[in-house]
């Protein structure tokens, strides 16, 4: 069993930046992929990041140049950096575990999820 706790959202202005986090419970961290999900009012959640337990990482187009993901293994701790925020990335941001057998963009792909964190970017 993991669990998720997000931290770090909030408001800004667009043009801003923020930084995600993700603490993890559990002492098999290193063993799962980590990822970051973003859900706005009336929309499908959709995939932004993802840092593969082997180390490489991977983005939706929309954070592409925009947005780093990172994990601290020492930590359980996973992080989303976003940069040269805009309005059309306010939505909840999840925290998502897994060990992804197919394609990391889909949710049915992760075991455990996070309460989210809401991320606000105003014009």
């Amino acid at each position: 069993q993991v669990q998720l706790v997000e931290s770090g959202g909030g408001l800004v202005q667009a043009g801003g930046s923020l930084r995600l986090s993700c603490a993890a419970s559990g002492r098999t961290f290193s063993t799962y992929d980590m990822g970051w999900f973003r859900q706005a009012p009336g929309q499908e959640r959709e995939f932004v990041a993802l840092a593969w337990r082997g180390g490489r990482t991977y983005y939706a187009d929309s954070a592409k140049g925009r947005f780093t993901i990172s994990r601290d293994n020492a930590k359980n701790t996973v992080y989303l950096q976003m940069n040269s925020l805009k309005p059309e990335d306010t939505a909840i941001y999840y925290c998502t575990a897994g060990q992804i057998g197919g394609a990391y963009d889909q949710t049915h792909q992760y075991a455990y999820w996070g309460q989210g964190t809401q991320v606000t970017v105003s014009s």
